[in-house]
Formats: C-alpha cells, structure tokens, sequence
C-alpha cells in the first residue's frame, strides 16, 4: 500500500493541479494546500504550517512572488519544518535563470538546497497555457495579442510536462539535486505561437508587437496595478531581447522523452473550446 502524503502548494494553479491529478491517478494520497482547503493553509500564517505538513512524505512548493526579498526567508523556514516533520522530497517550481529579481529566487533555491530535503528545482520557460487559461487567453479571443516582445524567441513549454516532471521528481529516485531547465522543443515568436492558435482555431487573431511605452500605456489605461505593468514590461522585453532564446533538454533528462510541441498544444486546446469566441 503506498502510504505517501504529497502536499502541493499552488494546487488550484496551472502546474499544482496537474501535479494533483498526475499524482492521484499514481495511487499518491494529495493534500491540496490552500487557506480554504482543509486544513488551512496560508504562506504569510506559518501557524497554518504545522497541519498542513502533517505526516507529509513530499512537497510541491509553488510560492508567490518568488522574486521577492522575502522568499528565501519563506521558502529555508517551510522547508526546514517539512523536513523536521519527517518529509523526504521537495520539489520547487522557479524561473529561467537572468529574469527580473533573478537575486531574490537564487536565494530561495539555496534556501531550499540547504533544508535538509532531497530537492529538484524546475526552471520553465513560459507555459503553453498562458495562451488558453491565464494572461495572455483574452487577448488571443480579442483577435489581437498586444505585446512589447517584438520577434524575440522563445521556448515555451507544456505545463503537463512540467507537472510530469515534478511528480517524477517527488516519487521517485534519481531526480535529487537536479536544476531541470525545462522548455520546449522548439524556439518561437509570439507572432508564430499566435499563428499557429489562429490556424488551429480558423479564427482571425493577430499579433501586434508594442513598444514597452504603449504596452505600459494599454495596461494602466485597463486598471492594471502599475507594479505589474512594470514587471510585464521587464518580462516582455527580457524575451524581446533574446534573454530567452535557448532550449534545454530537461524534459528529456527527466523523462527520457522529448517535451511535447506547442502545435499539439495548440490542436488540442482548440478541440477543447478554450478559444471560442
């Protein structure tokens, strides 16, 4: 009988509810962390953490502003307790390295390596799925993506092979002390991961590249808070700029199996509906 507990953080996000699913179709017990979920569970409460970590075997630690000066702070002190109450493994969603506050995540993962836990970092490029479930999903049903990353590339990745990953990594052997750079297997443009959506759908949806001033401009003018017009911004121009313009063979060193294609993606997000107007 498998007597794992995982608990994943982020469990409502696009990778911690794929880890749930990957992990329960495994025959792995879940324990969902949220401040509604039961018990209760807060990042900013650490009273919330005892019975949250509760006969806990592993950890998916997806934390909220990771870039923050307080992240690491956050990140030593969960990771220290988890591994005071008997857990094992921790796996930690980052970023790319260079990014902004690039400073402030390295140290949560250093935070995290010196715990006391097998620990996997992964470090993924920009999700398929931005386009379908977060951010970037109004704007492809507008018909036109508005964006500051002129034709800088970029390697996006599939969140069900980053959740395929994590689950990998907090259920079995081999993946401890790994920094899995995961991408995609192919560079693209938002002009092109936009054309393959239009082509999958048979709709009219355009890319329009911004500058940095105008997208600015766009964004306050529809109330977005200024401290995340200026991090969109940064993020924008870091792809429009080539900071990002590599691919990593993570998946496949975690896997043994080459990272799905945004055109599968695209495909099946289409049959899906995600992009009906």
């Amino acid at each position: 009988m498998n007597d794992e507990i995982i608990l994943v953080t982020g469990a409502t996000g696009k990778t911690g509810r794929r880890v749930a699913r990957l992990l329960q179709e495994a025959g792995v017990a879940v324990r969902a962390a949220s401040r509604s979920g039961t018990p209760s569970f807060d990042w900013t409460d650490r009273i919330t953490w005892e019975s949250a970590l509760r006969n806990v075997t592993g950890i998916y630690l997806v934390l909220p502003d990771l870039g923050s000066p307080q992240a690491a702070q956050t990140i030593g002190a969960f990771a220290r307790q988890a591994a005071a109450a008997g857990a094992r493994r921790a796996v930690l969603l980052s970023v790319p390295e260079g990014g902004a506050g690039q400073e402030h995540v390295l140290a949560a993962e250093r935070a995290l390596e010196h715990a006391g836990l097998d620990w996997t970092v992964l470090r993924p490029r920009w999700f398929f799925q931005n386009f379908s479930e977060d951010f970037l999903l109004d704007p492809v049903l507008s018909g036109e993506v508005r964006l500051p990353a002129g034709d800088g590339k970029e390697a996006f990745v599939d969140a069900e092979d980053i959740a395929e990953v994590a689950v990998a990594a907090l259920t079995e052997d081999g993946h401890a002390g790994w920094h899995y750079e995961l991408s995609g297997p192919r560079l693209m443009t938002f002009r092109e991961a936009v054309a393959e959506i239009a082509g999958a759908t048979g709709r009219d949806i355009r890319y329009v590249p911004l500058t940095a001033e105008a997208y600015a401009g766009e964004q306050r003018a529809q109330g977005v808070p200024e401290e995340w017009v200026q991090l969109s911004v940064g993020l924008y121009e870091y792809v429009r700029d080539g900071g990002l313009a590599t691919l990593s063979d993570g998946v496949q060193r975690a896997l043994g199996r080459a990272p799905g294609d945004f055109s599968d993606y695209a495909q099946a997000a289409a049959r899906q509906g995600f992009w009906n107007a």
